[in-house]
């Protein structure tokens, strides 16, 4: 050891040279200049963000994919969930660019809290009812009436969520027809085994087997489950064309890639692809 060395003195420099280091970082910080790590997320307005109705998981998917390849760099970030769950989320205050709703009730509830402006809202498609069973229908289920035999196990959507809604129009309908027994709405009701948060949950029951019928939208019966459920068709004087309304929100961190994600699914690509999923296209829905 050399003669007046300190034994201290390399510690010393160490804790010199991580301060000179930190200064560095703030001095970088409060010029603007970014840091590996310390950045925040530049992508972001490149994000549209959308709240969907679950019955609008597939062709939104599929709109998605053509919308960014058409726009490179632009992400389409989705949240799918029954309408009315979506609409308490943003009365919250979530932060999201566009609100695609099952039915004009819950478009309604948000127009109402503020977040979307009256007048702003279009409707971009239509959806119909209809009966499914699990393809081997174990209870023998064949016509409407059928569902108010005992014992069968019916599975609806909740009161509130689109779906549930409409099903429940349809049996108050059916309940006024001559071609139902008297008493048909409610047999009907007593059957329900369990009331569903979204209409993929329906869906989802009937198809493992733990329903022995549900009603969801016809668009839910997609190439990957027509082979899984049968089906029975609700007439048009029973049934309820469900009109889908989308708006931008008037807080929308991305208004302009909102605007055009929208007018996308307006236009006649668009309306392909959601007629490809089995929705009634808008020039359809007179």
């Amino acid at each position: 050891m050399r003669a007046g060395a300190d034994p201290g003195s390399g510690s010393e420099s160490m804790m010199w040279t991580l301060k000179r280091g930190y200064l560095l970082v703030a001095i970088l910080l409060l010029a603007g200049c970014s840091l590996p790590g310390l950045s925040a997320n530049s992508d972001a307005k490149n994000n549209v963000t959308v709240f969907a109705a679950a019955s609008l998981t597939d062709p939104f998917r599929d709109l998605a994919l053509q919308f960014e390849a058409d726009n490179p760099g632009v992400d389409v970030v989705f949240n799918f969930a029954g309408s009315q769950q979506l609409a308490q989320q943003l009365a919250q205050g979530a932060a999201v660019d566009l609100f695609a709703s099952a039915n004009e009730a819950q478009m309604r509830a948000v127009i109402d809290t503020g977040r979307v402006t009256e007048g702003k809202q279009r409707v971009f498609g239509g959806n119909k009812l209809v009966v499914v069973m699990p393809a081997e229908n174990p209870a023998g289920l064949s016509t409407l009436q059928d569902l108010a035999k005992p014992d069968v196990k019916l599975v609806l959507a909740a009161k509130n969520v689109p779906v549930g809604d409409y099903s429940l129009a349809f049996l108050e309908k059916a309940n006024s027809s001559p071609q139902f027994a008297v008493g048909y709405e409610e047999a009907v009701l007593s059957n329900v085994v369990s009331y569903e948060e979204n209409v993929k949950a329906v869906l989802s029951k009937v198809v493992l087997g733990e329903a022995d019928a549900g009603i969801v939208y016809s668009s839910d019966i997609s190439p990957d489950v027509a082979g899984q459920v049968a089906r029975i068709s609700i007439p048009d004087s029973l049934n309820t064309l469900a009109a889908y309304p989308i708006a931008p929100v008037s807080d929308a961190p991305n208004l302009a890639l909102a605007q055009k994600f929208l007018e996308f699914v307006l236009s006649p690509a668009g309306q392909a692809v959601l007629a490809g999923h089995g929705f009634i296209p808008v020039e359809k829905m007179d």
